[in-house]
């Protein structure tokens, strides 16, 4: 019985990894690759203690403590201790995406596609695909884990030593197995792909939140998150691994669960019931605005709320911020050298730079579903009524333009009504406003790259993702790691005006928006020239 369920297995675990024989290691490569040159990097930031030390001072504020973690070994800021406290958590974020990703797509994505039908015509299992789906991703994150604890143990630094480094590896890689299968367990409960990574996603959204709020008001909140687990593991300071076994326990559960699901539910399904749609659509359903937005509305207002509640954590730190301002003689010396400007000021204009490229996920999510449509050739069926291609992208174009508004509004709503509660002297609404809107020119850049790719190239769509992932990198570490300037300036939000501290620049602005333009037109007309998949 149970060979029967799993006969086939690890024929099928090769052709999944033939398939992501050029995508799998280029993820393993650039997360290990980043991580490894971050950490030499630190060797040359500072030169004494005595400056290590300010930096630790400044890292012991609430916001920057809900926006990486709670800071291991402040008291002695090693090279270590600053790798695990400023970069472990958003580089398990990045390895998190890559399971998620990669389980969606050999999973609930072939089943959709119709690939599982083909493969179990043959005689293979019935949970032959996802076991073997589990076996490559557990893999490449064991292997991803090695990789990173021997490459930061090589590059010779003495905090650095090889059982922390092999701890942080194994923090990585214990995130990536957890997400797979957390992404397993979704794939059988989800009917689509747009289901699968909208509740994948939300889980890690909302385990990022729920650590935010723990590490700054309550401990016990934190152990409810899988990533305040991992940063729990106080890697290169105290390096425990309780968290990597717990971590893995869970992990094996949601497998085995998945499994089980896997095995009563029936191809192409989902245990979740599909909600019957009306017999008659609206007009609006009707308009080539209404499909694509009621494609996506679920994971609209997921992330709506999302945003919103991003805010809250955020702005609801600013209070205790004020605090720690006051009491830190260090911090106020500092403050007086940046020309009378306030600390709060100055993580406004780091949290909304942060802000905005989260918010700008959605926004991509919603302008590449065209891509996928394509894919599945659902817009063919569009296309052969009385409707151009240029209204078609033009919708999708619209719904990602306004989102993306209303995104990043929604974040400043709950930034500024978590910080009028928190502060004594709340910054004002425009204040914050003005800083988060600034950012909608870069927004509306990568958006503009997105439709470039669709309409020019549609089989490199990817690469927004890399230069999504690309700014972040330089614009989160970019201060800290003292990158060359030229490397924020590759990146539409390394253009934008720090508002309030930096003066509104008029001239990079329109010139930002200017290029974004440009780019959408190439798109469109690309679009409307170029065949359409079938």
């Amino acid at each position: 019985m149970w060979k029967q369920l799993f006969n086939q297995t690890g024929k099928t675990a090769r052709f999944i990894i033939r398939r992501d024989r050029i995508r799998l290691p280029i993820w393993l490569i650039s997360i290990a690759f980043i991580t490894v040159i971050t950490a030499s990097s630190f060797t040359g930031l500072y030169q004494s203690d005595i400056e290590r030390q300010a930096v630790a001072e400044t890292m012991r504020n609430p916001a920057m403590t809900a926006m990486v973690g709670p800071g291991y070994g402040l008291d002695n800021y090693t090279e270590g201790a600053m790798m695990g406290h400023q970069m472990l958590l958003f580089t398990a974020i990045a390895v998190a995406i890559m399971s998620i990703l990669l389980v969606t797509r050999h999973t609930r994505a072939d089943e959709e596609e119709g690939r599982i039908e083909l493969i179990r015509s043959f005689p293979v299992g019935r949970l032959s695909n996802l076991s073997a789906t589990v076996i490559v991703l557990f893999s490449a994150n064991v292997l991803l884990a090695l990789i990173v604890g021997i490459g930061l143990s090589a590059i010779g630094i003495e905090s650095l030593d090889l059982h922390g480094s092999l701890l942080y590896g194994a923090a990585l890689g214990a995130t990536g197995i957890f997400f797979t299968a957390v992404t397993a367990l979704f794939a059988q409960a989800s009917g689509n792909t747009r289901g699968t990574i909208g509740f994948s996603f939300t889980v890690l959204l909302g385990a990022y939140l729920i650590r935010a709020i723990g590490d700054v008001s309550s401990e016990a909140l934190s152990l409810f998150s899988p990533l305040g687990w991992i940063l729990r593991t106080e890697v290169y300071v105290n390096n425990y691994w309780w968290p990597i076994i717990l971590t893995a326990g869970a992990s094996l559960v949601l497998v085995a669960i998945a499994l089980y699901l896997n095995s009563i539910r029936d191809l192409d399904a989902g245990l979740l019931p599909a909600k019957p749609g009306r017999k008659h659509a609206s007009r609006f359903l009707q308009s080539p605005i209404g499909l694509p937005f009621r494609l996506q509305r679920t994971g609209i207002i997921a992330w709506a709320i999302g945003m919103f509640i991003l805010g809250l954590s955020y702005g609801s730190v600013l209070g205790d911020l004020e605090t720690f301002l006051e009491s830190s003689e260090m911090m106020r010396e500092m403050l007086q050298a940046v020309d009378g400007l306030s600390l709060t000021e100055q993580y406004i204009t780091m949290l909304m730079a942060i802000i905005s490229m989260i918010c700008t996920v959605p926004v991509l999510l919603i302008i590449l579903k065209l891509k996928g449509e394509e894919k599945r050739s659902h817009i063919e069926h569009i296309l052969a009524r009385a409707i151009s291609r240029t209204r078609v992208m033009g919708s999708y174009y619209f719904l990602s333009m306004f989102f993306g508004f209303v995104m990043l509004f929604l974040s400043v709503v709950g930034l500024w009504s978590a910080a009028a509660a928190s502060m004594d002297d709340p910054l004002s609404f425009v204040s914050i406003f003005q800083a988060a809107m600034v950012y909608l020119p870069a927004m509306w850049m990568m958006i503009a790259v997105a439709v470039l790719l669709i309409g020019i190239f549609p089989s490199m769509t990817g690469f927004a993702w890399l230069y999504l992932g690309y700014s972040f990198f330089v614009v989160y570490l970019g201060g800290f790691l003292q990158f060359p300037e030229w490397m924020g300036k590759l990146s539409p939000f390394g253009h934008i005006p720090k508002l309030p501290v930096e003066d509104f620049d008029l001239l990079k602005v329109s010139t930002l928006t200017g290029i974004a333009i440009l780019f959408v037109l190439i798109g469109f007309l690309g679009y409307n020239k170029r065949d359409i998949t079938g």
